[in-house]
């Protein structure tokens, strides 16, 4: 995705190294560095990181939100709550360790998070992966800052992190100016990068960002 978004022009790219430790604590990381950036700042979350920019997107600076098949909880509505409501496929996949981080089984994690992807692909985000306090999962967003700024939407169709109907819902409800649905798994971004920057680039030049 950085790769494809670098192609069309998109030079000044920042990726947000959250602590996951909590959601107050991973949005305000997030507004650290939107401070940071001189200019119009365009965030896209994906999964949980969506949940982040709802949190973190009220700053001055931030001109519009795009979630790729990602969590975008109103207020008082948390993430694992959300699952909760409509497990998706995968639920089960997902386990604490002793310390109480979660992760993706790594012997499921291909079938669960990237069906769409290759093995060796699915191999090396299995081991990467970073994994989150369980309880960052039920910590609540305050004011999403989608109720104030302009939003887009991609929902992955053979979803089994999130389940595809929560996106559904969850992008109808908050009114975005656009919603692709894309015929991918849960790492969109991974296996269809073109659409989705296409998505984002859509975002980018009707904020004139």
């Amino acid at each position: 995705m950085i790769v494809e978004l670098h192609g069309r022009g998109f030079t000044d790219l920042h990726a947000v190294e959250n602590p996951l430790t909590s959601l107050a604590d991973d949005a305000e990381r997030t507004r650290k560095m939107v401070r940071q950036v001189d200019g119009p700042v365009l965030l896209v979350g994906h999964s949980y990181g969506g949940a982040v920019i709802t949190e973190a997107g009220d700053l001055p600076n931030v001109a519009g939100l795009v979630y790729i098949a990602a969590f975008a909880p109103d207020a008082g509505e948390s993430p694992g709550q959300i699952s909760q409501e409509l497990p998706p496929a995968a639920f089960e996949n997902i386990a604490p360790d002793s310390d109480g981080y979660l992760w993706i089984k790594q012997d499921t994690f291909h079938e669960s998070f990237c069906q769409d992807l290759d093995a060796d692909e699915a191999l090396v985000m299995a081991v990467t992966q970073k994994a989150p306090l369980g309880s960052t999962f039920g910590d609540n967003v305050t004011s999403p800052a989608w109720k104030k700024k302009p939003v887009w939407y991609q929902v992955s169709a053979q979803d089994r992190m999130i389940h595809p109907d929560k996106e559904r819902r969850m992008a109808q409800r908050m009114n975005p100016r656009k919603i692709v649905e894309l015929d991918a798994g849960h790492a969109s971004l991974a296996s269809q990068p073109g659409p989705v920057a296409d998505l984002i680039e859509a975002a980018a030049d009707e904020l004139g960002s």
